[in-house]
């Protein structure tokens, strides 16, 4: 019986101005290098684009080798690059328990939405598995739109939830809507 090789996995951020074409640059270096791309988030911020990658692959396989691969590719568009070994510690898979909601909240932009949303879950227990802004509207008239995917504790539902932020919604004169997100079946 053959043993599995042990797999290596890799915190990988890169940062830049936004341009087409850095998700392709750094997925191709990935491919050619056989990483496996496990978890990512990418996203546009005010002009600059943000990426952060778990990837792994077998060993041996080095941090130093990911790096200069994909150094070239980043100084080539301007973006700056960061790799971290991760420890198996920090690879472990966490499971959600509870109902999976989405909360959206939309309103006039204002110091303090995000900090007295996001105090309010915690103290309800509530794992924040997701978040982002984005500022939207006209300049006279800026909108500010705050998304987060969560993962509701034992015995809450999304109803609970969205009483419990009655008091939030009025305060800071937002709308604020939570809805469950349903699994699809395959």
């Amino acid at each position: 019986m053959t043993q599995q090789p042990e797999i290596l996995h890799y915190a990988v951020s890169v940062v830049g101005k936004d341009r087409s074409g850095i998700v392709a640059g750094i997925s191709e270096v990935l491919f050619r290098l056989g990483c496996n791309l496990a978890d990512s988030s990418c996203t546009m911020l005010a002009g600059e684009f943000a990426m952060i990658l778990i990837v792994s692959h077998p060993r041996p396989f080095s941090k130093t080798r990911l790096h200069d691969e994909l150094k070239p590719v980043c100084d080539g568009m301007g973006m700056s690059l960061a790799v971290r070994t991760l420890h198996a510690d920090e690879v472990t898979r966490q499971e959600t328990h509870g109902e999976i909601c989405v909360i959206s909240v939309y309103g006039a932009d204002q110091p303090g939405i995000v900090y007295r949303v996001t105090r309010e879950l915690a103290g309800s227990g509530i794992n924040i598995m997701d978040l982002n802004t984005k500022l939207i509207g006209s300049y006279e008239e800026p909108v500010y739109v705050l998304m987060l995917e969560v993962a509701l504790p034992d015995g809450l539902t999304a109803e609970t939830v969205e009483q419990m932020l009655e008091n939030l919604k009025n305060e800071l004169k937002v709308e604020i809507g939570v809805r469950i997100v349903t699994p699809v079946a395959f």
